[in-house]
C-alpha cells in the first residue's frame, strides 16, 4: 500500500460539502480538494469564510500548497479555487472531460460566443490514469463519470477522494439527472472504485446525514462500501441500480445553487467577466433545466 497522506476534512453546513486537505507528512506538500466559496443567493454576495478556515489550517501547519483539485464541475457550491490560488499559490486541476461539461453549459447559458469550452480556464487537465505526486506520495487520476461526464477520483497514496460518485454507505450514490449524467455509466464507474484495495480509505464530497445516524460523516473504506452501500454493495445488479437511480432522480429537486455554481465552476472558480459598469452578473435561464 502506498504511503498514507494526512487528511484533514472541512464540512460546510450550508451546502453539505466536505472539502479535504491531503498532505505529505514528510515534505509538507499538500492538495486541497473541492473547496467552497461562500455564496448568498438572496443578495448575490460571495464570501471566503469557508476558504479562510482551510487557509488557516495550511498556514498554521506550515504546509506548501501544490495542488487545488476539483473532482468535477459542482452544481451545489461555488469553487474557491481562485481565492486559494491567490493566497497560497498552487495548480488548479480537473479531469480533461470538463470540456464536455463546458460545451453543455455554454449552450445552456448562451455564452458560446465569448467562452472557450477548451478547459483553458484550468491550469491542468488530467487524463484517465494520469499520475502526479504530492511531495513523495504518488497520486493517480481515475475518470469516474456518471454523476457528470467530467467526474474523477483522486487516488492519493491509500486515500481515494471520490467527489459525489459515492456517499457514505448508509446514504448511497450520486444523482445522475444533470445534463450529461447517466446512471449506467455511474454504476460502471463505481465498480472501478470498488475494485481498489479493500483497505483504501475513501473520502466523500458530501454528507446529508442518514436515518438513525446522529453525526455527519465523510470517511469510509472500499471494504465498507462493498459490504454496506445501500445502493450499490457488491452483488448489486446493474439493471436494478439503473432503475433505482432513475426513479430516485425523478423525484429530486434541482440543487438550490446549480445555476450560479455551474457558471462559476466551468470557469475554474472565476465569476463571469464584468460588464461595462464593472459588475459581474450571473444568468438565470428560464424553463431550461
Amino acid at each position: 500500500m502506498p504511503n498514507p497522506p494526512d487528511v484533514q476534512s472541512f464540512f460546510d453546513p450550508s451546502t453539505n460539502t466536505v472539502s479535504h486537505v491531503a498532505s505529505d507528512p514528510n515534505t509538507g506538500e499538500c492538495a486541497i480538494i473541492d473547496a467552497v466559496l461562500d455564496f448568498d443567493p438572496r443578495a448575490g454576495r460571495t464570501a471566503t469564510r469557508s476558504a479562510a478556515t482551510i487557509i488557516d489550517y495550511v498556514l498554521h501547519r506550515g504546509l506548501k500548497l501544490r495542488w487545488i483539485l476539483e473532482t468535477h464541475v459542482h452544481a451545489d457550491h461555488l469553487s474557491a479555487a481562485q481565492h486559494l490560488q491567490q493566497v497560497l499559490g498552487g495548480v488548479v486541476g480537473i479531469g480533461e472531460h470538463v470540456t464536455d461539461v463546458q460545451r453543455i453549459f455554454a449552450d445552456v447559458f448562451n455564452i458560446t460566443a465569448d467562452f472557450a469550452a477548451d478547459g483553458s480556464q484550468f491550469d491542468r487537465l488530467f487524463h484517465d490514469d494520469e499520475t502526479f505526486s504530492i511531495g513523495k506520495i504518488p497520486a493517480r487520476v481515475l475518470h469516474t463519470p456518471g454523476h457528470t461526464p467530467a467526474c474523477v477520483t483522486y487516488l492519493i497514496g491509500d486515500a481515494a477522494f471520490v467527489g459525489d460518485s459515492l456517499f457514505m454507505p448508509d446514504y448511497g450514490t450520486a444523482r445522475t439527472d444533470f445534463p450529461g449524467g447517466d446512471a449506467r455509466t455511474l454504476f460502471q464507474s463505481i465498480q472501478r472504485i470498488l475494485a481498489l484495495p479493500s483497505s483504501t480509505r475513501m473520502f466523500v464530497g458530501h454528507d446529508y446525514g442518514a436515518p438513525g445516524r446522529k453525526r455527519f460523516a465523510w470517511e469510509t473504506t472500499v471494504e465498507e462500501q462493498c459490504r454496506a452501500n445501500v445502493h450499490v454493495r457488491l452483488g448489486t445488479d446493474e439493471e436494478a441500480f439503473v432503475l433505482m437511480r432513475t426513479h430516485r432522480d425523478a423525484a429530486l429537486e434541482m440543487p438550490a445553487l446549480i445555476l450560479p455554481s455551474v457558471q462559476v465552476n466551468i470557469r475554474a472558480g472565476r465569476l463571469p467577466p464584468p460588464e461595462t459598469n464593472g459588475v459581474h452578473y450571473l444568468k438565470i435561464p428560464v424553463d431550461v433545466l
